[in-house]
């Protein structure tokens, strides 16, 4: 089953979700969509000179929030089948959209490809290009074989440490998948990773958009946006995704 685009979606609460718009059309230069869904929910972030949009925002109900892919296909039900074989479970089926559950317990979903081709650019030294899922240990060996088998003809390979592991998917396609096995047993969920040429002025341009310092470690910064959700400017290079020398989360 080719993959042929990728969402990565942005998952806020409902009273965060016009600071979450605001916020994240600002840090990728994009204007929002139509609402759409029956509550007005779901939003698509769209850039400008002809590209394709590869990020949308989804308010949600209470909760901290977070984030998952979306995988554009060609046979919504062949994939979602696909799935369900290597042990996800359907939450939702739309017949249409799908929406799933890993076996870990990470939502995801499956969307028709709607010729959607042309990847967003670099947007001032940075680009959103990542869902990193986070795992807890038990479930950390069960998630990699799911993700590596369901994404046939994407490069799964181990991170730069031994707590990470890249699942890349064909050049074009502009949202990878990173799985991060956790120190703790609690349960899985995802961030958003930003690739950044230069961290360091990244992290001060979004700090004047609303966004907060967490943490910092060697590779990345753990930032909170204006909504609350966390998420990591990473010292990746945002033209490739690869690994930069001294960087540590991981490509």
């Amino acid at each position: 089953m080719t993959i042929r685009w990728t969402y990565a979606f942005i998952d806020r609460p409902r009273p965060g979700f016009g600071a979450a718009c605001a916020f994240w059309t600002a840090v990728t230069d994009t204007r929002l969509s139509e609402l759409r869904g029956e509550q007005q929910e779901f939003v698509t972030l769209l850039p400008d000179g002809g590209a394709d949009a590869c990020v949308k925002v989804q308010a949600v109900g209470p909760g901290p929030g977070g984030a998952h892919p979306d995988f554009c296909v060609d046979d919504v039900a062949e994939f979602a089948a696909a799935a369900v074989r290597l042990g996800a479970s359907v939450v939702t089926d739309l017949g249409s959209l799908v929406v799933l559950r890993s076996p870990g317990g990470q939502l995801f979903c499956a969307d028709p490809w709607r010729g959607q081709a042309a990847r967003p650019g670099v947007v001032r030294g940075s680009r959103l290009d990542q869902v990193c899922v986070d795992v807890p240990p038990s479930a950390y060996g069960a998630e990699v074989a799911f993700w590596s088998a369901l994404l046939a003809g994407w490069e799964s390979r181990p991170g730069s440490l031994p707590e990470f592991h890249v699942i890349e998917p064909p050049s074009g396609l502009p949202v990878r998948l990173l799985l991060q096995r956790l120190d703790e047993e609690r349960p899985v969920s995802a961030h958003l990773d930003l690739a950044c040429a230069d961290p360091a002025g990244t992290r001060a341009r979004h700090e004047t958009l609303g966004a907060a310092f967490v943490a910092a470690f060697p590779g990345w910064t753990v930032m909170r946006d204006p909504a609350g959700g966390l998420y990591c400017l990473t010292s990746r290079d945002p033209a490739t995704g690869g690994v930069r020398a001294a960087s540590a989360e991981t490509a």
